[in-house]
């Protein structure tokens, strides 16, 4: 029995072995301390340094094992160095943003002077034809191209008519898998609307936000929506949270303007009303300033001196848009009473209904009771600068600025 006992048993557990009848569980097994003699001091041998690392084996009958860890020569290193740069591909220089630019055909002529003067836009198609009923019938060309570009669409609400059609276009390109969305709308046309004086009346200019806000989302977020001199800043809150409004002045055009005229030391800034001062008065606060109002009386609306001496100055009349043109020709005959040597006007959309333009005068340098020596616009509006009586000399929207000329016409000229 004793032998038999004997033969049965189990061998004695070597070091480092875990004891018989042990946990598996890792939490409950810890291994014996390695002494330093297992550790062995690193030897110089002819091809570098080798160093000998004695760690215990936990297998039955040894003692331990020796691991030799090499550290190679330099040139070793270097030769190492090279393979692993050649292993890891460095990311890849970031290409410059492209943007790819829709057009209703009102912005057809503007689009093509972007896209000749910016190299990273790259024009792109619409077929804008009608059915029988007059209703859209629209195509948006290489759709599947434009996945995963930045796109933008230059728009141009200049009627009822032309709206729908164009917001068929802009609600369909964020849903073709573009990676952003930009909208231009140089003008809001319906942005002097605002306003309800009596129960009943129906601010447009928050509808037309509404529908605006309601674009759908690309892949990189929400659109952005970029508006040039809007009719009141705080038609900012008309907008929803899906898209992201984004407005831009045309005054730094006139300020650009105003610094090439020989006269620009004498030049003073008229505001129409209080609504065009509060409007941009920060924007052009290096200038002396003239304020005039409206005041009614009946059924007529005058135009009023209300601080400010424009007595031998050259006034420059600003306000956000023109349309009959009755309001700036009341104050360029104030302003002529009150001693201005010269009187000019400036207006970022010349939206002009009935062929307004032909009201305004040129002074011919007599003075100012004859009439305006400057009317700047810029061309925001394609169909007001594309009349008859326009000549053109100019670049894209961001440059475009328009004066009366000697001879009754408006020139559109380029500022630099």
């Amino acid at each position: 029995m004793g032998a038999a006992a004997a033969a049965a048993a189990p061998p004695a557990p070597s070091w480092g072995s875990p004891k018989p009848n042990a946990s598996p569980n890792p939490r409950f097994y810890k291994p014996k301390f390695v002494g330093a003699r297992s550790l062995a001091l690193p030897k110089r041998s002819s091809s570098g340094f080798r160093s000998e690392l004695t760690s215990p084996d936990l297998s039955p009958g040894r003692s331990g094992a020796t691991v030799h860890v090499s550290r190679s020569s330099p040139s070793c290193l270097m030769a190492a160095s090279a393979t692993v740069a050649s292993s890891v591909a460095l990311p890849p220089k970031r290409s410059r943003k492209n943007v790819l630019l829709f057009y209703c055909e009102e912005m057809r002529e503007l689009a093509e002077r972007v896209a000749s003067e910016i190299d990273a836009v790259e024009l792109r198609s619409i077929s804008w034809r009608a059915f029988e009923d007059g209703f859209p019938n629209l195509f948006i060309s290489n759709a599947h191209g434009i996945r995963g570009q930045h796109v933008a669409f230059l728009a141009s609400f200049s009627s009822p008519g032309v709206i729908f059609e164009q917001l068929s276009i802009i609600y369909a390109l964020p849903r073709l898998f573009i990676s952003s969305f930009t909208v231009v709308l140089p003008f809001f046309p319906t942005g002097s609307y605002e306003r309800m004086e009596e129960e009943g009346d129906v601010a447009t200019a928050f509808t037309l936000a509404r529908i605006l806000s309601n674009i759908p989302i690309s892949r990189g977020g929400p659109t952005s929506l970029v508006i040039f001199d809007i009719h009141a800043l705080q038609e900012r809150f008309y907008f929803g949270d899906y898209v992201l409004p984004c407005f831009e002045s045309g005054i730094p055009l006139l300020k650009n303007r105003l610094q090439q005229l020989p006269d620009s030391e004498n030049i003073c800034i008229a505001f129409p009303d209080d609504g065009s001062w509060k409007r941009f008065h920060k924007q052009l606060q290096h200038f002396p300033v003239i304020i005039c109002n409206k005041v009614r009386e009946g059924d007529q609306r005058f135009v009023r001196l209300k601080e400010g001496d424009p007595k031998g100055r050259h006034v420059v009349i600003v306000d956000d848009l023109v349309q009959s043109g009755s309001t700036l020709i009341e104050c360029q005959k104030v302003l002529a009473a009150h001693g201005a040597a010269k009187v000019s006007a400036y207006v970022t959309h010349g939206i002009f209904p009935n062929r307004s333009w032909e009201r305004f005068q040129y002074d011919n340098g007599v003075g100012p009771e004859n009439g305006l020596s400057n009317f700047w616009i810029t061309d925001s509006c394609p169909l007001t600068v594309k009349e008859p009586r326009y000549r053109f000399i100019t670049g894209p929207l961001s440059g475009g600025m328009g004066f009366l000329d000697k001879n009754g016409e408006f020139v559109l000229v380029r500022s630099h």
